[in-house]
């Protein structure tokens, strides 16, 4: 019996996988497709971007640099020197509802809570580079993939849960449905899944133009919709507003996505030839609770929306990174009481926050006589600084802060990549999924405190280059400030309460 099922091998059950193996829990991955590079998460219909929330915690991990040549992306494009003063301002910054933002229109004083290192933006991948540089690192940490394995029965008791898939029968402690928007775990689990109905149907397609001049490249807002061409040879996306109307059961056709096309464009533009094509909603559904008994959810199979301004991957990856040092602790048995239950009371509002974003731009998008004034408005707003600077914190994955009954403004977002005068970063620390205390104080004034924890926390004490007013920090596996103050001398107490609320019993 494994500790751990995880049915899905994208990239958030495979993470999530990692993140389990690495704490030493025996993990299974079911996987209904046989093929390990289906065509639709290569490039360039599987084009993704990864937020910079998404690339530090690659980085935290120490698979930045594999992701980073999987993807063909230079990494002095995304990241900064660690020895300057001060991180620079973004320069990936994104859309909304295909209104680009523009770099020069944002506040970099507004943005606290910075620090230089390689992981400052994001940048575009594929599920395909993803998904390799993930199956990798888990064959490495021992994690078993069955693929060719649909779920098709699940039952739980007080103890364990069992999975059919492929005909046979997996016990394990606990199970993960990390299966998709459409995942089989969900329903089989007796979860409740709400949302909104679609008011678009999309299109993601690979093809080849006679007469390519006639579509621009990049976001067109049209009275019928949206396309968006990008610069991969032949990509093309587009945005009907049928009310979620063509069913992914029927073809995609030449002559259909043709028609649409020219639809939305108001081009007469010809398709000579469809090599791969895609479609999807903007339907946006969210799991009532991401736990029901021994299953829990994570990624689209717990939350779905529209694509736009790529949150899907990002937030998955979030969802895998808050669940998978969570239930490892359950696991082991030395979790605090309710631990578990943290993860929905974590990452439910951050799902429904992406949710609510993917249907405002949907609503700035949707065609009218009264879209092209809404439009203008966005745009102008977008165009200011603290327009600018909200999206791009709504957007960056930077900026999502967990309630944790704290009013200090850092406890409950993820923490600056303290660098060492030794050298040694954060993100160094992290890479084994502990928790860390950083002691800043000369005189290492925390370390009788958490020896008790010294198996789950790895006390490190020493001047940063910029402490930026703290002397001291605990950070939970996931990159999270649980607690953090100026003078570590005067918060025993604190510390002792930070520890036993998120690493168990002493």
């Amino acid at each position: 019996m494994h500790d751990v099922v995880i049915a899905g091998a994208g990239p958030v059950g495979l993470f999530l996988a990692s993140e389990l193996a690495l704490a030493n829990c025996s993990v299974l991955v079911l996987e209904s497709d046989a093929d390990p590079h289906p065509p639709l998460k290569a490039f360039p219909l599987g084009l993704r971007g990864l937020n910079t929330g998404s690339v530090e915690t690659f980085y935290r991990r120490g698979l930045l640099p594999s992701l980073l040549k999987a993807s063909r992306v230079d990494a002095a494009n995304i990241g900064a020197d660690p020895e300057a003063d001060q991180a620079p301002a973004p320069r990936s910054l994104g859309h909304f509802a295909g209104i680009t933002l523009d770099a020069a229109d944002i506040d970099p004083a507004a943005l606290a809570y910075r620090l230089p290192g390689p992981a400052l933006d994001g940048f575009m991948t594929s599920l395909e580079a993803v998904s390799e540089v993930l199956a990798e690192r888990a064959a490495v940490l021992g994690v078993e993939i069955v693929r060719g394995a649909p779920v098709t029965a699940v039952t739980q008791d007080e103890q364990t849960v069992t999975v059919t898939a492929g005909g046979q029968d997996y016990s394990a402690r606990w199970l993960v449905g990390c299966d998709g928007g459409r995942s089989t775990v969900r329903g089989l689990a007796g979860f409740s899944f709400v949302g909104t109905a679609p008011l678009f149907t999309g299109y993601v397609a690979q093809v080849t133009f006679a007469d390519p001049h006639e579509l621009p490249f990049g976001f067109q807002l049209t009275p019928t919709g949206m396309y968006l061409r990008t610069p991969l040879e032949g990509h093309v996306g587009m945005m009907d507003f049928d009310g979620g109307a063509f069913d992914r059961t029927q073809q995609l056709t030449r002559e259909h996505l043709q028609a649409v096309l020219r639809r939305v464009s108001g081009t007469q533009v010809t398709l000579e030839e469809v090599h791969l094509a895609s479609s999807f909603t903007d339907r946006a559904m969210q799991a009532t609770a991401y736990r029901n008994g021994r299953v829990l959810l994570a990624g689209d199979a717990a939350h779905i929306h529209s694509p736009l301004g790529g949150q899907g991957l990002n937030l998955g990856i979030g969802d895998a990174m808050n669940l998978g040092w969570k239930l490892a602790a359950t696991v082991r048995g030395d979790a605090p009481d309710g631990l578990l239950d943290t993860y929905t009371a974590e990452r439910h509002p951050i799902g429904a926050a992406v949710l609510n974003w993917s249907r405002a731009q949907v609503a700035t998008m949707n065609p009218g006589p009264n879209a092209p004034a809404l439009q203008q408005l966005v745009r102008d707003l977008m165009g200011t600084p603290d327009g600018t600077t909200h999206v791009y914190r709504q957007s960056s994955g930077l900026f999502h802060r967990y309630d944790l009954g704290s009013g200090q403004p850092l406890i409950g977002r993820t923490a600056p990549d303290f660098r060492l005068t030794d050298g040694t970063s954060l993100g160094d620390l992290l890479r084994e999924g502990r928790g860390v205390l950083l002691d800043f104080s000369p005189q290492q004034a925390l370390s009788e405190q958490v020896a008790p924890w010294k198996n789950r926390v790895r006390y490190v004490s020493g001047r940063p280059r910029n402490d930026l007013g703290f002397e001291a920090l605990l950070i939970r596996p996931d990159g999270i400030v649980a607690w953090a103050v100026a003078s570590p001398a005067a918060s025993g107490e604190e510390l002792h309460r930070s520890l036993a609320r998120w690493f168990g019993r002493s």
